[in-house]
């Protein structure tokens, strides 16, 4: 997500907590969050399928998702 989006999200915010938001700031709002929110599982995602443990022998093993 680009800084101009999360620029807008903290100014959505301060705005919300001081004068309110009107019906079309609250759906952006909503909107922008949704999108920052699949952005930031996204990352995760991507860093854990890049993660692996070493063993005390300094073997590498590819971290696994749960239930396989």
């Amino acid at each position: 997500m680009d800084k101009a989006k999360i620029d807008r999200i903290n100014f959505l915010a301060k705005k919300s907590k001081t004068e309110g938001l009107t019906e079309a700031e609250l759906n952006e709002q909503k909107e922008l969050r949704k999108e920052y929110i699949a952005s930031y599982v996204n990352n995760l995602k991507a860093q854990l399928e890049n993660t692996y443990i070493q063993d005390e022998n300094g073997n590498k093993t590819k971290l696994k998702k749960k239930g396989e």
